[in-house]
């Protein structure tokens, strides 16, 4: 496994903490590790159509 080293809002930070903490993922780099898989899983599912990228919003 690589390690990837990223800057994220302090507010989303504290809501993957959140999941962490009620037991919806074990730590924050399964939780983020989930999140990438998901964006992967939805850009694949939209293969070929116009991409609406809402992951990538700001």
């Amino acid at each position: 496994m690589e390690r990837v080293t990223l800057r994220i809002p302090r507010q989303q930070v504290e809501e993957v903490e959140q999941m962490v903490e009620t037991g919806e993922f074990p730590n924050r780099s399964e939780a983020i590790r989930s999140a990438v898989r998901e964006m992967i899983n939805e850009s694949d599912a939209s293969e070929g159509t116009s991409r609406d990228r809402s992951w990538a919003k700001v």
